[in-house]
């Protein structure tokens, strides 16, 4: 079975007014890209349990059968694993992103993905992962808009604590193919006069947002941390 592998750039944006200029100059260089989702999304991390054996168990029951293979392969062979729970325009998934290398699995630029949709509401499937041994680490909030050109997607995210994101991204079954992937994507950015988001500034705003996600859940308030 295939392995889907994502790599996915981050850049600070700030104001809106950065976004849709960052918009425009993406639909100028990229005439035929297309708009291809709007969502608003619920976010829920958690803190991954010691062990994977009632998780694994709980979420098989709940999946379909075609992601279970996966399931069964990220949990087993995926380092430093990320787990969450999204609802997006009332759709309900469970995403699991495991670090390829050094990177880290929440915020990393190269990464394994599993996600899945389950029919359950966001307060069933949280309750089921609290169950698992899991515990929550933070509750996030955006405004999504994503744009695809050819094997090329950018989403513009407006973040509870963040602010307004772009993320780059390409996935790719070729796992020795994510450097050249990720050089592909920086030549992009470059192009659009767009920066990458530092991993150790990310690190640290993650970290920040993490200890006070209460304040800024469902809200507009940002933060800034160099």
């Amino acid at each position: 079975m295939s392995r889907t592998y994502e790599v996915e750039i981050k850049s600070l944006l700030g104001s809106k007014e950065n976004a849709d200029s960052l918009k425009k100059g993406f639909m100028k260089m990229y005439p035929t890209a297309k708009l291809v989702g709007e969502e608003k999304q619920l976010n829920h991390y958690f803190n991954a349990p010691s062990e994977f054996a009632t998780l694994k168990t709980n979420l098989l029951k709940v999946l379909p059968e075609d992601k279970k293979e996966s399931l069964e392969y990220i949990l087993t062979q995926g380092k430093k694993l990320s787990i969450r729970t999204r609802d997006a325009n009332g759709k309900v998934l469970v995403v699991i992103k495991a670090s390829v290398g050094d990177d880290s699995s929440s915020n990393g630029v190269k990464r394994i993905e599993f996600e899945a949709v389950v029919t359950m509401t966001l307060g069933e499937l949280d309750d089921l992962l609290l169950a698992s041994g899991c515990s929550y680490q933070a509750k996030w909030s955006r405004e999504r808009e994503e744009y695809e050109a050819g094997d090329m997607h950018m989403c513009l995210d407006k973040n509870a604590g963040y602010g307004y994101l772009a993320e780059f991204e390409k996935v790719t079954n070729d796992e020795a193919s994510l450097d050249r992937v990720r050089d592909e994507l920086l030549a992009v950015m470059k192009s659009l006069d767009v920066v990458e988001l530092a991993q150790d500034r990310l690190e640290r705003m993650f970290a920040h947002y993490n200890a006070h996600w209460a304040e800024y859940y469902g809200t507009d308030k940002t933060f800034n941390i160099e």
